[in-house]
């Protein structure tokens, strides 16, 4: 009994080697830091200590935190919820009047001096975190045990190898494309690139589309990294550090997708799944918000939101939705922060502010209109409730398609939804057809029926980095090979020299053996 009660105290009290780690959060803004925080509670609660840099424009991230300190870099601009909203605003009003070719253009080359400067901004906040002394000395002389970043924007990466420490990212995104491409084999046949609006199963013409568009987005990654990423790495880091190699290099990929959600493709061990990690059983609503959905009787509940950064749509197309949800049983709770609608119905309720999670967990929830984001999505998924889509600009058709696929979403697009009764012929077909129901939920059961949740996940590897400095041995070495290493060209241009050397000396000898025969049957006759 005491060897035994010495073994229990010993467990209690001795701390593993990861406990009280000291991590360093460099996030980005906007849905991304959503999710960041989530995952920075969950390690607040296992007692890290947690520090974020951040911009002292940021508008998401607060400065004040129960749960971590703050690093704040003084900037003059930085990515503000106005330059979002007016870059998303400009995106709707051009892609209700655009033709699809135009469309993809504008989307792909269009953008793309907007693109810069986004990053730009971003590269001025890096450049004078990098260029004060005394917040670097702060940050050596605490001890961080690693970095966690979203690469989506690059200063992560660049402060993680000027402080020496390990890197995990928490990913979907690179500067530019999907987190895949950069480090897993993508053999662009059968995965479809974001905004290609394709599945895995794509003809001869999706493909020759799908490389184009390829290429251009590994041309505007290459192209801002050079700009802006590369000439940082230079002045602080020196000249033989790559960012492109920095960039692969990082230990661990927490990857905020499942292959529930996901086209199947190729893989590295260093990507760890956490597709869903965010969500969690539904709480109980609001008091006001829990009597307008039992109002609803056996009809139940619709919710709508078009996600962070869009606040309200064009007057005409929200008069049409609005006009659509009049017509409806069912009560409606829509996330609208515009002018109220004119033809908003009695079953309406306007809401600047919605627990999303927790209406779609509820048992009176019937469908979710939805933009199509990722964190939405996966909620939706979890929760097992059907959506209709309105996507509107970057990721969020081709998040919508993967669930239209497994037949539990309907889409509709920006140019279309105010056009022949569109809108509520999608949101009738989607409440009437019970195939929609029934795929999300056996794609909720896939969800939930695995042996961790994702957030335990992503929360062992991350201590598990923690534990081990790094995880290097997971890490693959191809992307130290140049390309043509990397592809086995040079290796296949050698066997081919081979092959026409071995070709040319057997022919060469028969020849020498023709000639030899025809001379003795000269002699002979």
């Amino acid at each position: 009994m005491i060897c035994w009660c010495s073994a229990l105290l010993l467990l209690i009290f001795i701390p593993r080697a990861c406990q009280g780690g000291n991590i360093l959060v460099f996030p980005i803004e906007g849905s991304h830091w959503i999710n960041m925080d989530i995952l920075i509670q969950a390690l607040h609660s296992r007692g890290h200590n947690i520090t974020i840099v951040r911009s002292s424009k940021s508008w998401y991230i607060k400065d004040n935190s129960s749960y971590y300190n703050t690093l704040t870099v003084q900037v003059e601009r930085s990515l503000d919820q106005k330059l979002i909203t007016k870059i998303v605003s400009e995106v709707i009003l051009f892609e209700r009047g655009a033709l699809p070719l135009t469309s993809f253009l504008h989307m792909t080359v269009g953008m793309f001096s907007t693109f810069v400067d986004a990053h730009a901004a971003v590269g001025e906040f890096v450049s004078t975190m990098l260029g004060d002394q005394g917040l670097m000395r702060n940050m050596k002389d605490s001890k961080f045990d690693l970095v966690i970043t979203d690469p989506c924007w690059g200063g992560g990466v660049i402060l993680a190898k000027y402080l020496n420490l390990p890197l995990i990212y928490n990913v979907r995104w690179l500067i530019a494309g999907e987190g895949h491409l950069a480090i897993a084999p993508s053999p662009i046949s059968y995965i479809p690139i974001t905004g290609s609006g394709y599945t895995d199963k794509m003809t001869f013409f999706q493909r020759v589309k799908n490389m184009v568009l390829h290429l251009i987005t590994h041309t505007q990654h290459t192209m801002v990294v050079k700009q802006i990423y590369q000439k940082i790495c230079d002045k602080y880091l020196g000249p033989d550090n790559d960012y492109h190699q920095l960039n692969v290099e990082a230990d661990l990929w927490l990857m905020r997708v499942d292959f529930v959600f996901e086209f199947p493709r190729p893989t590295m061990p260093n990507v760890i799944y956490i597709g869903g990690f965010q969500c969690k059983p539904a709480k109980p609503l609001p008091q006001h918000l829990e009597e307008f959905v039992q109002s609803s009787g056996e009809h139940g509940v619709i919710i709508m939101s078009l996600g962070t950064f869009v606040t309200d749509l064009p007057a005409d197309i929200t008069n049409e939705i609005a006009a659509a949800f009049a017509t409806l049983p069912q009560k409606v709770i829509w996330r609208h922060k515009g002018d109220r609608p004119a033809t908003l119905g009695n079953n309406t309720l306007l809401v600047d502010w919605m627990p999303q999670n927790d209406l779609l967990g509820h048992p009176k929830m019937k469908l979710f209109v939805a933009h199509g984001g990722t964190n939405g999505v996966q909620e939706a998924i979890y929760h097992g409730v059907p959506v209709v889509g309105l996507p509107l600009f970057f990721d969020q058709y081709d998040n919508l398609l993967r669930l239209k696929e497994r037949g539990a979403a309907k889409i509709l697009t920006v140019n279309t939804v105010d056009k022949d009764n569109n809108f509520l012929k999608a949101i009738q077909e989607v409440l009437n057809d019970p195939s929609y129901r029934m795929n999300m939920q056996r794609l909720s059961r896939l969800h939930r029926d695995q042996p961790m949740k994702p957030l335990d996940r992503a929360l062992f590897w991350i201590e598990f980095v923690m534990r081990h400095k790094g995880a290097a041995h997971l890490r693959t070495e191809s992307y130290k090979l140049p390309w043509y290493s990397y592809h086995s060209v040079d290796v296949i241009l050698f066997l081919e020299t081979i092959a026409l050397l071995v070709l040319f000396i057997f022919a060469g000898l028969v020849c020498s053996c023709f000639r030899l025969c025809l001379k003795r049957k000269v002699k002979s006759d």
